[in-house]
């Protein structure tokens, strides 16, 4: 059996990184611990990534390279359940990468390439979701004119942006951690769902219901 080559180490820095700043938040990670935890010297880090904002630029261009990737499975949207799947995907991504999210204001103010490219995250964003949206009207899976379909759509980007915000507002001890990824997404799927209930044909409501039923919605 062959030996697998060992992983490259800018790219095992970028994993350990990512967990770091999953699991303590970006401002509460240092280079310093990172260093320490792949347990290599700060000058071997520093070769790799000289400065911190490096280390969440490149881990950024991947969510971002993912993100851009999985939009494109709006398309593909027909009905209730094709919706209920793009979104919990969409929210199983930003959970991979939920420091951006966590800490996204205080990135934004610090960071001025992630300022300027996360703008681009909300057009993609809004984009795929009125894509969704036109596709269930055109199946016949909803009753929504242009002005509703501006309101709703937007509405579902704030809820997609700022979800795990929420959630670790109501528990940050517990609300971030991976036992709660889960609950959180299912969570979150929903209720970015549940924003399209007042226009669902009754079937698609029902079928929308009867998904989640069995989950605590609160």
């Amino acid at each position: 059996m062959q030996a697998k080559k060992p992983r490259r180490t800018a790219e095992r820095i970028l994993e350990v990184t990512l967990d770091l700043f999953n699991r303590f938040g970006e401002p509460n990670v240092s280079t310093t611990l990172i260093s320490a935890e792949l347990n290599i010297s700060p000058g071997n880090l520093y070769y790799h990534y000289p400065a911190k904002d490096e280390l969440i630029n490149a881990l950024f261009d991947r969510y971002e390279r993912a993100l851009n990737e999985l939009l494109h499975a709006a398309d593909n949207v027909r009905n209730v359940e094709d919706a209920w799947l793009f979104f919990h995907m969409l929210f199983e991504l930003i959970w991979q990468y939920r420091f951006l999210y966590r800490d996204l204001n205080d990135l934004l103010s610090k960071n001025r390439r992630l300022e300027t490219h996360f703008q681009f995250v909300l057009k993609n964003k809004s984009r795929a979701v009125q894509t969704v949206l036109d596709a269930l009207s055109r199946h016949q899976s909803l009753r929504m004119d242009g002005r509703e379909a501006e309101s709703v759509s937007t509405a579902m980007v704030v809820v997609l942006t700022y979800w795990l915000s929420y959630e670790y507002v109501r528990d940050p001890r517990h609300a971030l951690e991976p036992e709660s990824a889960g609950t959180a997404l299912l969570r979150g799927a929903f209720h970015v769902l549940s924003l399209l209930l007042p226009y669902l044909e009754p079937d698609q409501k029902a079928h929308l219901l009867g998904l989640v039923g069995r989950y605590n919605t609160p």
